[in-house]
């Protein structure tokens, strides 16, 4: 049996060439296929009577610092529920596809999700985190939609995509990974009873509202600062995490650890905070994020090397110095200027994080956050075009429709792909998120 199955599966495609356009034809075939059967398969085991479906999205409350379970159900039109727990990241891009039946599939169809009215979805973003060249994993990546949706962001959904590249260790990146998100929910709900607050007193003393809440509206300089303020406790909240634990997982002083052990052990963060008016990230390091607009970079974060101008000159003023050997380096240690955690280089480097704003435009492509494993081989203009041709490829988008994310987590797959083979010898971690889809 083992003997004919390999018989037939070398004569499958006996006079056929071999051409990549064939094999992205057959992938494609093989997608749509999968996504049919778990369309057309029910609990009973009968076929609905259509085969588009409706999202029913994970609840997102208002309240912030809850987590989202990252788990939608697919219901069809005759009301039989598909659960089912789809994952757009790196190594688990795949869906749990229910077992074929012994009935031939059905022909390849485009299945298109269509969003209710008033839903609020994910948004839609491929992400991939290797090692690559480097012998041991550093990077962390963070991927959460609907995080919450505060009274400073007008009860608009927040969601958060962060990228972590850790050094001596990984321990901070993990840290930051599995921290970030719940800090920046408490503090996000801390502003929210603060803003409660002035516009009660406001009410009791008969006066307007104050601040964004009067009508600077969402971007006013005012919301701007609240946003600043929220980032920068957070930053602030989550170094203090990394100076105080250690690798074997305890707080404080109640570990027995050698004291030196996570002296020189942190992590770069950059946070983008991803709304429907706006793009916030807030950066401490040298990950970078850039948004792709009419097929062009525009840098969101701005690399903190020691070497930058701004950067010598605050090291210097904290009685650190620079040294130049393959490159620059504080104290001829550390490649980068800020960082979460490094408590030997404190206060020379700082975890103080650099924000920027960025109102969304109808134009806007794509959003691609990645480590230095990827920007030290790539320019923004390439990784730029590769991004974007990628999820150029997809099927024209519907009015109220969503598509598989299958194309951002090519455009994530094939932008890693390209950095190994321009040999990059660090951890590579890249999140591309789809904003024409989002």
């Amino acid at each position: 049996m083992a003997n004919t199955n390999r018989r037939m599966q070398n004569n499958r495609f006996v006079g056929e060439e071999d051409t990549p356009e064939r094999c992205r034809e057959r992938r494609q075939r093989r997608i749509m296929m999968r996504r049919q059967l778990g369309n057309n398969t029910t609990d009973n085991g009968s076929a609905p009577q259509t085969s588009q479906t409706q999202v029913t999205p994970t609840a997102s409350g208002s309240s912030c610092g809850a987590s989202s379970s990252g788990k939608r159900v697919l219901v069809d039109e005759s009301g039989s529920s598909l659960s089912k727990r789809v994952s757009t990241s790196g190594d688990k891009n795949r869906e749990d596809i229910p077992a074929p039946s012994s009935s031939p599939p059905p022909p390849p169809q485009q299945s298109v999700v269509t969003m209710p009215a008033g839903a609020v979805l994910a948004p839609v973003f491929g992400s991939m985190s290797v090692a690559g060249r480097s012998r041991e994993m550093e990077d962390a990546i963070l991927t959460l939609g609907n995080l919450c949706e505060p009274e400073i962001n007008d009860r608009r959904p927040v969601h958060v995509f962060g990228v972590f590249d850790g050094h001596g260790g990984s321990h901070v990146a993990r840290m930051c990974r599995q921290k970030m998100h719940v800090v920046l929910g408490e503090e996000l709900a801390r502003a929210d009873g603060a803003v409660r607050e002035r516009s009660r007193e406001s009410d009791q003393n008969g006066q307007q509202p104050v601040g964004w809440v009067q009508g600077l509206g969402l971007g006013g300089e005012e919301w701007k600062l609240t946003w600043t303020q929220v980032l920068k406790r957070i930053f602030h909240r989550v170094d203090q995490v990394a100076l105080s634990m250690c690798p074997c997982g305890a707080m404080g002083n109640g570990c027995r650890c050698h004291p030196m052990e996570m002296a020189f052990e942190g992590s770069t963060a950059v946070l983008s905070i991803l709304t429907p008016e706006h793009i916030i990230v807030a950066n401490c390091g040298d990950s970078r994020a850039v948004l792709c607009r009419r097929g062009r970079p525009i840098a969101l974060s701005f690399d903190h090397k020691p070497d930058r101008p701004d950067e010598l000159a605050r090291i210097t003023a904290a009685g650190g110095r620079v040294t130049y050997q393959d490159l620059a380096r504080v104290e001829g240690i550390l490649a980068m200027s800020r960082a979460i955690g490094d408590k030997f280089l404190k206060p020379v480097v700082i975890s103080e994080p650099e924000i920027t704003f960025r109102r969304r435009d109808p134009e806007d492509e794509c959003l691609i956050i990645a480590s230095d494993g990827l920007w030290d081989v790539m320019s923004m203009e390439v990784a730029c075009e590769v991004a974007v041709g990628c999820l150029r490829e997809a099927s024209p988008i519907s009015a109220g429709s969503v598509y598989d994310p299958s194309r951002s987590i090519l455009a994530a797959a094939l932008l890693t792909r390209l950095a190994l083979g321009r040999e990059s010898l660090d951890n590579i971690s890249v999140i591309v998120v789809d904003l024409k889809r989002s």
